[in-house]
């Protein structure tokens, strides 16, 4: 249907078969897909044989990607006190050290190169109880990654996540104020499960042109009233009035599903993660601004 976005998938939100993926993308009508994890690797982690095989299937399927959905800076920051968040073992197929992080970032760029991707979603470390007496040293270490991807014509953008030092809208705007050049992934979501009220609240102070990318998902509460991931139509987001602000606030850019609700009934080789990622493309649809 008619939409002033760029609407877009991340792949393994359909299937780790990234085959299988992209033949559904393109069944839905999406012209977009986002990389994380394929084949049940992270991207990062792929070889040359298998970023051809990627190549090869994203032609077949004519998809384009929208963006390298990196774990980039999802490690610890070095010299503060270990954080809640750090977790027992690695997200998405990924266990990087801050070490490594230089390496990370310029595979990321070397990635984006070879599929044409225009941006690069990146963290700012797992989420201290107090990141103020590091959070410009942070700042300074995002400064320098912006300007190397900026070299390559590469967009970096923060996600704001509950487990990161950007977590609700506030800190994304202060981020963003202290970090030039630096874009946004603004996941409204994120930013309720964070505590935040994430629109309209939360989505007025950020500065929508700092937003390079969108991530579409949603989460409602439950009987104990914490939240919990959910159909698009059924959170505390409310979607449609969140994409009719976007539009009006005048943002073109990528929209793109990252499901995480798993509560629809998959039938035969169709998975409850292809099923719930084929309902909530149906209401992404939807919500669409006329």
């Amino acid at each position: 249907m008619p939409t002033p976005f760029k609407l877009a998938i991340i792949s393994d939100e359909i299937a780790e078969d990234f085959g299988r993926a992209c033949e559904v993308a393109r069944e839905l009508g999406c012209e977009w897909i986002e990389l994380r994890e394929l084949w049940g690797k992270n991207l990062l982690h792929l070889e040359a044989a298998e970023l051809a095989e990627a190549r090869r299937v994203l032609a077949k399927y004519e998809l384009r990607v929208a963006g390298i959905a990196s774990p980039l800076f999802k490690v610890d920051w070095p010299g503060a006190p270990a954080s809640a968040f750090s977790p027992p073992r690695d997200e998405f197929g990924a266990a990087f050290t801050f070490a490594q992080q230089p390496e990370v970032l310029e595979r990321c760029l070397d990635l984006a190169r070879r599929f044409a991707a225009p941006r690069v979603r990146c963290f700012d470390f797992w989420r201290l109880a107090d990141a103020g007496p590091h959070r410009a040293a942070i700042n300074a270490y995002l400064s320098q990654a912006v300007t190397a991807a900026a070299a390559d014509e590469v967009d970096l953008v923060l996600e704001n996540e509950l487990a990161c030092n950007t977590a609700t809208a506030a800190e994304a705007a202060a981020t963003l104020a202290a970090v030039p050049g630096l874009q946004m992934v603004w996941d409204p979501a994120n930013a309720a499960m964070a505590g935040d009220d994430p629109f309209p609240a939360g989505y007025r102070r950020l500065p929508v042109n700092r937003i390079g990318h969108v991530h579409c998902k949603n989460c409602q509460p439950q009987a104990d009233q914490r939240l919990a991931w959910s159909p698009l139509s059924q959170g505390v987001v409310d979607w449609a009035a969140q994409l009719r602000a976007l539009h009006a606030d005048g943002y073109r850019g990528m929209v793109s599903l990252e499901t995480h609700w798993r509560g629809a009934a998959g039938a035969g080789k169709v998975s409850s993660a292809e099923a719930a990622t084929r309902l909530c493309w149906r209401e992404l649809e939807a919500a669409q601004p006329s």
